[in-house]
């Protein structure tokens, strides 16, 4: 909107700070009750995780503990996932305390796989939703911070089942289904194809594109590759672990945790933000099933996810500086636009 000044000069005016674009569902309890529930959920989350993580850090603590505090922790991420969509808590969190106790009381292998499978699925997720819209540096740190500690919760919470599944199929079930719901979260909250401009197209095909070559790559490289080319690789990861005691995982670095970054940094912009961030769930979710395999080695396994960390931290930065520069004179000339609104980390979406 533009105004004349006494001189006849026009001026563009900052527009108003825009609202919610989605209508959310009533507070489920009052303000009060509300409160001690959140407090109630985040320390039971806090304490679950510490439990859990027992099973991976020797702490003198009793191994009974570790399936029976994976089983809270399970309720507990399902809760905070349901509340975040906006889905109905008596159902769902229902249905995961239900497969919580049977997997603790029964111990048969099938349900102890599937809360493993359930538990990684959920924290995955959980870890991208739960983000806000990150406008400077230091709110892109906080965001990835926050979606990494949930991540890694969901992490020891997998490996506290001690699930006798294999990896590989087990990673790949986890990742098709947390990539399902997510577009599925995402396809609900209104963030439709119609609606994505020419930048958000092309940086949603980019990733995809990244994705897909590197996917391709690797699965050429294993089954067709040269032996000088698969020495190379087995050479260098071997280097790497004997040097610095882990190998940073490429789905991570380049495409699971900077499209964590952007996808936080676009939605403080664009609603379409929220698409970018369904690449991120790659990388939470390859970080959520690290651990499933019993013969991993914890420490080989913290330093990798560590490394891929701070790698991927800086990988995004980069394109976030990439995907939010404005490319011509009058966009750098026109006033900034207000950052978009949306509920607090605590409230649904919807």
């Amino acid at each position: 909107m533009t105004t004349a000044t006494q001189g006849g000069r026009r001026r563009l005016e900052a527009p108003a700070t825009p609202a919610y674009d989605l209508p959310t569902r009533q507070p489920r309890l009052r303000p009060e009750l509300g409160r001690w529930a959140r407090i109630t959920v985040i320390v039971l989350w806090l304490v679950s995780t510490a439990l859990a993580t027992t099973s991976v850090v020797a702490v003198g603590a009793p191994t009974w503990i570790e399936r029976p505090a994976a089983g809270v922790l399970l309720v507990v991420l399902a809760t905070m996932l349901t509340h975040r969509v906006g889905g109905y808590l008596r159902i769902w969190v229902s249905l995961a305390g239900l497969l919580a106790v049977s997997a603790v009381v029964m111990e048969r292998n099938v349900t102890i796989s599937a809360a493993a499978g359930v538990t990684a699925v959920v924290a995955t997720v959980a870890s991208v939703l739960l983000t806000r819209p990150a406008r400077t540096l230091g709110q892109v740190v906080r965001e990835y911070g926050v979606a990494i500690a949930v991540a890694l919760s969901g992490t020891v919470g997998v490996a506290a089942w001690n699930a006798p599944v294999g990896y590989q199929r087990f990673n790949l079930l986890v990742l098709g289904t947390s990539l399902a719901l997510a577009i599925a979260v995402v396809w609900s909250l209104g963030a439709g194809l119609h609606g994505m401009s020419r930048q958000g197209v092309a940086v949603l095909v980019g990733v995809a594109v990244l994705l897909i070559v590197l996917l391709a790559y690797s699965s050429f490289v294993r089954t067709h590759g040269s032996e000088t080319v698969v020495d190379a690789f087995t050479s260098t990861v071997t280097w790497l672990r004997e040097t610095v005691g882990g190998v940073p995982r490429p789905v991570e670095v380049l495409i699971g945790l900077p499209a964590l970054v952007v996808g936080t940094s676009v939605r403080s912009r664009h609603r379409e933000g929220w698409w970018i961030l369904v690449f991120a769930v790659i990388g939470t979710g390859v970080m959520t099933t690290s651990l499933v395999d019993p013969n991993a080695y914890p420490s080989y396994v913290g330093l990798s996810t560590l490394y891929s960390i701070v790698l991927g931290l800086a990988v995004g930065l980069v394109a976030r500086r990439i995907a939010l520069r404005d490319r011509s004179a009058r966009r750098n000339r026109a006033i900034e636009r207000p950052s978009r609104v949306e509920p607090p980390r605590h409230e649904p979406l919807r």
